[in-house]
């Protein structure tokens, strides 16, 4: 317990499903945690859980595919508590499930500014300030689906994959000046945005068997904001219950 003492927190998406499991558990460890949703009632509800357990939290509402809003929320953190030691970009949408020549340009646009476009400047604007206070850690999240395509979510995949690449140039880029970048790659989690999924994927055929939940996202999201992950930076860490490992051959 208590691996977070004195560390400040931003989330983003931290309103519900992964965020907000993350959220709770970070100001469970000690940090103070600063939530950013889009929608101002789901944030509330996250601040009010973690005051209610005894942490401390404020709601920083973001839209974080415009640059404004990234630039206030980071500023707004650091006004807040004076400084942000771990930045999760976690905010993301799904892809349309279309065919590539079905998929419409704005559709496209949506899921790469909200998924790959929101890490970019969420990691942009935060860097300066880790910078000035001398290192921090960034924290992605990006899919089991940006290492390997999914039919007919091809934006989501296109996205994810993009958030590794960024994670890994994050790091070679200020991993000496004190900044490690990570990313998570979950895989089949059950929250509100995967839920339409439920009811097309066979569980029984995939490899885990089950669906995860967003608190095994947040148990690693823990060990890589703690000093437990200090030698790692620039790695795309699998949360996703053995589904990589193994390819599905068709047999007859």
């Amino acid at each position: 317990m208590c691996r977070l003492n004195g560390r400040v927190a931003l989330i983003t998406g931290a309103g519900a499903g992964i965020g907000r499991a993350v959220a709770t558990l970070f100001a469970a460890e000690g940090a103070r945690v600063a939530v950013a949703d889009c929608m101002q009632s789901s944030g509330d509800e996250t601040v009010d859980i973690i005051a209610k357990a005894g942490g401390e939290a404020i709601f920083v509402r973001a839209d974080v595919t415009r640059s404004a809003d990234v630039r206030n929320m980071i500023q707004s953190t650091a006004d807040a508590f004076g400084r942000i030691d771990i930045l999760h970009n976690n905010a993301g949408i799904n892809s349309p499930i279309k065919t590539i020549a079905d998929m419409s340009e704005e559709e496209w646009d949506a899921v790469i500014d909200t998924d790959l476009k929101s890490t970019f400047l969420g990691t942009k604007y935060a860097i300066p300030v880790m910078l000035k206070q001398g290192g921090g850690t960034i924290i992605n999240t990006a899919s089991f689906m940006g290492l390997g395509a999914q039919a007919y979510m091809s934006s989501y995949c296109v996205a994810k994959a993009g958030v590794i690449m960024l994670t890994k140039a994050t790091s070679a880029e200020y991993h000496k000046q004190g900044i490690r970048a990570n990313c998570i790659c979950p895989g089949f989690i059950m929250t509100a945005m995967t839920g339409p999924w439920a009811q097309m994927v066979d569980m029984e055929k995939a490899p885990p068997g089950t669906w995860g939940k967003a608190e095994d996202i947040a148990q690693a999201a823990l060990f890589l904001a703690s000093d437990d992950s200090s030698y790692m930076s620039g790695a795309a860490l699998v949360v996703d219950g053995g589904y990589s490992a193994e390819w599905i051959v068709p047999l007859k």
